[in-house]
């Protein structure tokens, strides 16, 4: 059995791809990886499965056609549509040329502090983070009491000190009054 603290997410499907049972994926990390035959998982009724790509074929910088073993027609791929493609933590260390310990998942950063470095003022904790869109959100909980959608985006992002729990972040002007505006709503 896989558990969610040995994967990684490394991209999502995002739609099917012709009648043959490809899929449209975007990928955060090199096509090599899928090449090698690592394992693709995917979440599947409450739990992680493994599947194999047959073959894998660029269809943009980050967006790939990949071809899953097993999966044969359109109607087999439409399950896997929207769904987090996830890999093994012992799968990844080594071809990031990293430790399998330092690797994080976005769920260890729960309870994380976030301080805008450019005024130093504490915005609050994270208590989640949201995956489901194409861009990462950190969902922060506010001094205030309010809740904070923050893109966890590296270009945001100054230092993440584990050590302290905080997450040093260049927060660009205007977004949080965004939060705020929405609230209004």
């Amino acid at each position: 059995m896989i558990y969610q603290n040995e994967t990684s997410i490394i991209g999502k499907f995002q739609k099917t791809h012709a009648l043959k049972g490809e899929l449209n994926a975007i990928l955060n990390i090199s096509e090599e990886f899928v090449r090698e035959q690592n394992a693709l998982i995917v979440e599947m009724d409450g739990l992680l499965v493994p599947f194999y790509a047959m073959s894998i074929r660029p269809k943009g910088s980050t967006s790939y056609l990949i071809k899953l073993d097993g999966i044969n027609n359109e109607n087999e791929a439409k399950v896997f549509v929207n769904k987090n493609i996830y890999a093994l933590k012992s799968e990844l260390a080594p071809f990031l040329e990293l430790e399998e310990e330092d690797m994080m998942n976005e769920e260890d950063l729960v309870n994380y502090s976030i301080v805008d470095v450019s005024n130093n003022k504490l915005i609050g904790k994270i208590e989640s983070v949201d995956s489901t869109t194409d861009n990462l959100l950190f969902i922060v909980n506010s001094e205030a009491g309010d809740t904070i959608y923050i893109p966890a985006v590296e270009e945001f992002i100054n230092e993440i000190d584990d050590d302290d729990k905080i997450i040093l972040m260049q927060i660009p002007e205007g977004l949080l009054d965004l939060n705020k505006s929405n609230k209004k709503n």
